[in-house]
C-alpha cells in the first residue's frame, strides 16, 4: 500500500521538487492548497482559519514547508505576512492533526537556520540557543513553537532548520546569477559573514531521511556539513561561471538597498553543523560548494 503523505507549499521551489522525488517513488501525494484547482489530491485551507481535522486525517506523513517569501524589503507589512503565514498556518495545521481521528506518525515541520541570528564564527548545532535579537530568530521561535500541540499529542515532529538552499530554479542563487555571469558580482560587506547552504536534492535527501528514521525529531539543521564564508562562496561561484568577482557590495549599500533584510538575511553569519542528520546516518550527495554549483549550472 502507497504511503500516504500530505505537503503543503508543494508549489515553492523545495515543495515542487519534493512532490516530483516523492510521486516517482510511488508515494500517494495530497496538497493542502490556497485555491484548488480541478485537479485531484489537493485540500483546501487558509492558513489563518482553523482546519477541520477530519481533512487531514488518515496521513502517514505530513511535510509543512508553506510559508511567505522573505527575499524582499521587511516593511511592516511583509514582515506581518512573514510572521502570520508561518506562525499562523503551523499553529492550525498542528492543532488539526492533533485531534484528527488517525494522525500522521510524523510531522516534518519548516523552520530556518535564521533561528540562531547572527553568531559570527561560532559553530552552530541542534541544541545552541536562538538568537537573542533580531527579526527572524523572534519568527523562527514562535514557528516551531506553533508546532507544539503535534508533539504533545504523540505525533513524532521534527523542526527543519534549513539553510541557503541551492538551485538555478529559484532562491537565492538564481537571483545571484543574473549580475555574476555578467562579471559583476562580489563579496557582500567583509565576506567573512558564514553562509550555511544545502543543494537542493540534499535537502529533499534529508526530509526523505527523516520520513524513514523514526530516531529523528525535533530540530534538525538542514544544511551542507561545509558552510563556508561570503567571500569564498562568491569567489567559486564566479570560478564555477568563468567570470571575475570584482564587484563587492559594501555593508552601508546593503543596508541601504534592503534595509532589515539586508543587515539580517545578506549581513548575518550563521556557521551551522547538520550534527544531527550525520549522527543518524545521512550521506550527503554534495557536500562540497564547487561540485555542488558546478553540477548545478552544468544543465
Amino acid at each position: 500500500m502507497a504511503v500516504k503523505v500530505l505537503i503543503s507549499g508543494s508549489s515553492g521551489l523545495l515543495g515542487s521538487a519534493l512532490t516530483q522525488s516523492l510521486g516517482a517513488d510511488g508515494y500517494e501525494i495530497t496538497r493542502l492548497v490556497r485555491k484548488p484547482t480541478s485537479a485531484a489530491g489537493q485540500i483546501a485551507w487558509d492558513f489563518a482559519q482553523p482546519l477541520a481535522p477530519q481533512s487531514v486525517s488518515g496521513f502517514d506523513a505530513v511535510i509543512h514547508l508553506a510559508g511567505e517569501s522573505i527575499a524582499s524589503r521587511w516593511t511592516d507589512a511583509k514582515k506581518k505576512a512573514i510572521r502570520d503565514s508561518r506562525v499562523l498556518g503551523t499553529h492550525n495545521l498542528a492543532e488539526a492533526l492533533a485531534i484528527a481521528a488517525s494522525p500522521p506518525r510524523v510531522l516534518i515541520s519548516a523552520s530556518a537556520i535564521g533561528f540562531y541570528g547572527d553568531r559570527e564564527d561560532e559553530i552552530l548545532r541542534e541544541d545552541s540557543a536562538s538568537g537573542a535579537s533580531g527579526f527572524l530568530p523572534e519568527v523562527c521561535r514562535e514557528w516551531e513553537a506553533a508546532a507544539e500541540s503535534a508533539v504533545k499529542a504523540g505525533i513524532r515532529t521534527a523542526l527543519l532548520r534549513t539553510g541557503i538552499v541551492l538551485s538555478a530554479k529559484g532562491g537565492a542563487l538564481k537571483q545571484m546569477l543574473p549580475p555574476f555571469r555578467m562579471g559583476l558580482g562580489g563579496r557582500i560587506g567583509s565576506g567573512r559573514q558564514w553562509m550555511s547552504w544545502i543543494d537542493l536534492y540534499d535537502e529533499i535527501g534529508a526530509i526523505r531521511h527523516i520520513l524513514a528514521n523514526e530516531s529523528v525529531s525535533g530540530p534538525v539543521n538542514s544544511v551542507s556539513p561545509h558552510p563556508v564564508t561570503n567571500a569564498e562562496f562568491t569567489t567559486t561561484l564566479a570560478s564555477v561561471l568563468s567570470r571575475p568577482a570584482i564587484f563587492p557590495m559594501p555593508a552601508f549599500a546593503a543596508r541601504l538597498a534592503f534595509g532589515q533584510m539586508g543587515e539580517e538575511l545578506l549581513l548575518g553569519s550563521q556557521r551551522v553543523e547538520p550534527a544531527k542528520l550525520m549522527a543518524t546516518g545521512y550521506v550527503f550527495q554534495k557536500p562540497d560548494l564547487r561540485s555542488a554549483l558546478e553540477q548545478i549550472l552544468k544543465k
